[in-house]
């Protein structure tokens, strides 16, 4: 599948601010890195990170509604202890 040329991606930004010739060997010249698992690495790395993120923030919702549901728990007390049913 060939690159789609008219698309610019961050990491594309950062790998040409890092070391312009070395993008210019990847991108243009097709030159593969001396060192492939240093990269697959970064990537596992970068995924877990990601799978991390939004893990905590699904954590963080339920977190939310838990307090909510608290909140609405200790309503419903204090309105039954005022008008006696408990």
């Amino acid at each position: 599948m060939a690159k789609d040329r008219s698309l610019v991606r961050a990491s594309d930004i950062g790998s040409w601010a890092f070391c312009r010739r070395a993008w210019y060997l990847v991108q243009v010249r097709g030159v593969t890195h001396a060192r492939p698992e240093v990269l697959q690495r970064g990537t596992d790395a970068h995924t877990h990170h990601g799978q991390q993120v939004r893990r905590s923030g699904t954590m963080q919702r339920i977190g939310l509604w838990l307090v909510i549901l608290g909140v609405l728990l200790v309503a419903l007390f204090i309105v039954a202890a005022i008008m006696g049913w408990g």
